[in-house]
């Protein structure tokens, strides 16, 4: 495959090694494009987590894939197995990939997913298969029990409606610009204290997409983050031919025979 991608297996690594930096993964450094051990092969399980989260976050039809517990091949004839025990005995187990070689011994990056929280536990150089598997268990377990993702803001959801002023329509919309959630620890949430701050006089014409405001979250007063408020529709300036144009409209609309 590397040497199809890029022409031959040292041009593919060195494409591994300039992702890897795009990616913050610092105390990497790639030698081959198999994994097998090799003098300078390094990596830390703090890299493999965001390696793990890029994967799973712009690429996530691997789950159909890591997801699947037993498969087969050729009719039948062949059987595949998950190495990955998790998938199996975790309850919100996605994935993600397991390891080994003689060096590195028994490694694993464990991916789950419960009541919207996603989280990844990695594990290197555990002495058997079973200690990588129930570690990750004991670290993910610590994290669902101790953490939520709070959603505060889903883009697109209507905040309220606001009058115009000189428009065409006498109000519009107004829109989260994007989804705003956070990673607390349980019980947090609580204290989260939500300011919107809006034009007050919103005067047409407007532009759908337009800023009128934004709307920001803090912690026991420090700022967590925020995002704009936009208007959700374009809402036209009022001219003569406008209307014109309106009259027009709602008279044939109230007169239409059926």
């Amino acid at each position: 495959m590397a040497d199809y991608l890029c022409g031959s297996q040292e041009a593919f690594v060195e494409k591994m090694n300039q992702r890897a930096k795009e990616l913050g993964m610092n105390d990497t450094t790639f030698k081959n494009c198999h994994g097998i051990d090799e003098d300078g092969h390094v990596t830390s399980a703090y890299d493999i987590s965001l390696m793990s989260r890029e994967l799973l976050n712009n690429h996530p039809t691997i789950l159909n894939y890591t997801t699947i517990w037993m498969d087969t091949l050729r009719n039948g004839e062949s059987e595949l197995v998950n190495t990955n025990k998790l998938i199996r005995n975790y309850k919100g187990a996605t994935g993600l990939k397991t390891g080994s070689t003689s060096v590195a011994l028994y490694n694993l990056s464990a991916s789950a997913t419960r009541d919207g929280l996603s989280l990844i536990a990695v594990i290197m150089k555990a002495p058997t298969t079973a200690i990588r598997f129930s570690e990750a268990q004991k670290l993910l377990d610590y994290g669902f029990s101790n953490y939520q993702y709070k959603e505060l803001a889903t883009r697109g959801t209507v905040l309220k409606e606001v009058s115009v002023t000189k428009g065409v329509n006498s109000n519009v919309n107004l829109i989260f610009e994007n989804d705003v959630g956070f990673l607390l620890k349980k019980g947090e949430d609580k204290n989260i204290e939500q300011a919107i701050n809006v034009e007050e006089n919103i005067m047409a014409p407007i532009n759908e997409g337009q800023k009128v405001g934004e709307v920001v979250y803090t912690l026991n007063g420090e700022e967590l983050g925020r995002t704009n408020i936009v208007a959700e529709k374009n809402v036209e300036k009022k001219t003569f031919f406008s209307i014109v144009t309106y009259v027009c409209q709602n008279w044939f609309t109230l007169f239409r025979i059926e």
